[in-house]
């Protein structure tokens, strides 16, 4: 099963008269990048939370969110007038001692000096986070059903790309045993314009000369390469298939189907045969590009 690394899925939940939103979004990655944007009220879950986004999402990078509405977080705001108080008297008494007039905003300076304000956060309750959670599993479970979608769409171009290669790949069988020919008939018009330039020349071995030939053309001989070629598109078909999302072992294969080709390419010594290779390479393009979105 192919599924990608590109995924959205959002969830909003009311939780004892407080809205949620959970919002998660994934992009392709080599690794596991994790950026999550948490209320103060959640930083003690963060390592939970990242878990569960690693268990379920597995790669990629990805951006979670959660978002509370505006007076969800805080049960209110206490003064410390005590405090506030003491700070005042003393704030009094350098004024008059350094004969030192006193603003008229003096208490809003107050309020801003340490420990006078304090907004009381909310903690979290377990009975909420356990609802809460249940809203990140659903929102990281729709971005799981994105990617799976996703992976479809990818499978299917991709099964499409590998079958034009195998295409092509057949496509060479007549041109290659057109080249044979033509090699052994340039060599043997050589040889004999050879001979026939140098008439002072020793006997020619004709038995050595076609030892030379033989041996050369075995050089050029592609039919391993092309065996190995369509072994490894099979072999890239069959992963695809598993229960798994293999992205990085087909990225593996594609490297073998590329030297594959390219060993091909440099063997035909054959203008029709450099085209389809040509060709080849293009689709193989087009499927490594696709594999950089594949988990």
């Amino acid at each position: 099963m192919i599924k990608s690394m590109t995924g959205y899925g959002k969830v909003q939940a009311e939780v004892n008269a407080k809205s949620i939103t959970i919002e998660v979004r994934s992009l392709n990655s080599k690794q596991l990048d994790i950026n999550a944007r948490l209320p103060q009220a959640f930083r003690e879950k963060e390592l939970e939370i990242r878990s569960e986004i690693s268990r379920v999402l597995e790669r990629g990078k990805i951006d979670f969110t959660i978002n509370l509405d505006n007076d969800s977080e805080s049960t209110g705001v206490s003064i410390n007038k005590t405090l506030a108080k003491q700070y005042h008297k003393q704030i009094l008494e350098l004024a008059e001692e350094f004969n030192s007039p006193l603003g008229e905003d003096l208490v809003v300076s107050i309020l801003k000096l340490p420990d006078v304000l304090k907004t009381d956060k909310e903690n979290l309750d377990e009975n909420e986070w356990i609802s809460v959670k249940k809203a990140i599993e659903h929102a990281l479970a729709l971005t799981d059903t994105f990617r799976i979608e996703e992976g479809h769409l990818l499978e299917k171009d991709m099964k499409m790309r590998v079958g034009f290669i195998l295409n092509l790949l057949e496509q060479i069988k007549p041109f290659e045993e057109a080249r044979i020919q033509t090699l052994r008939e340039r060599f043997e018009r050589n040889q004999s314009e050879f001979v026939a330039n140098r008439p002072g020349m020793d006997k020619f071995d004709a038995n050595r000369f076609e030892q030379e030939i033989f041996w050369y053309l075995e050089k050029l001989d592609v039919t391993e390469e092309k065996i190995r070629l369509k072994k490894h598109c099979e072999y890239f078909l069959e992963t695809m298939n598993s229960p798994e999302s293999n992205g990085r072992k087909l990225g593996f294969v594609t490297q073998e189907i590329g030297r594959e080709i390219n060993t091909l390419g440099s063997k035909a010594s054959d203008a029709d045969i450099q085209k389809i290779v040509v060709q080849m390479k293009d689709e193989l393009e087009k499927i490594k590009e696709q594999l950089s979105n594949i988990l």
